[in-house]
């Protein structure tokens, strides 16, 4: 596979990867926001003890997740930024749909 070909696909790969990580960091982002306000209402009605705590439990896991897939979203971005600068550098690559969708991915996760 020539060094293009080889490009456009990882310019695809990274572009898809950093899309679904962004969607799946702001999913545990409403999940927690979600379980806060559930723990809110378990604390504020006086439920038993056992909702209470599998609630916090959730709401723990839930902040681990955020906290990882903001970990793998940064990493992945961080290559795909390395990426459009070396295809950007390359002429046949300037204009590549490819790359153009890279740039926009890079504009919407880039927060």
């Amino acid at each position: 596979m020539s060094d293009v070909a080889n490009t456009r696909k990882q310019l695809r790969i990274k572009a898809g990867s950093a899309k679904r990580l962004y969607k799946e960091q702001r999913m545990y982002q409403k999940e927690q926001e979600d379980l806060q306000r559930k723990l809110d209402k378990h604390i504020a009605e006086k439920a038993e003890d056992w909702d209470i705590n599998n609630t916090g439990r959730m709401l723990a896991e839930s902040g681990k997740m955020i906290t990882d897939a903001s970990t793998r979203l940064g990493a992945v971005v961080q290559e795909l930024r390395e990426l459009v600068l070396v295809a950007e550098q390359n002429p046949e690559l300037s204009e590549a749909e490819e790359l153009v969708k890279a740039r926009e991915t890079l504009e919407e996760v880039s927060v």
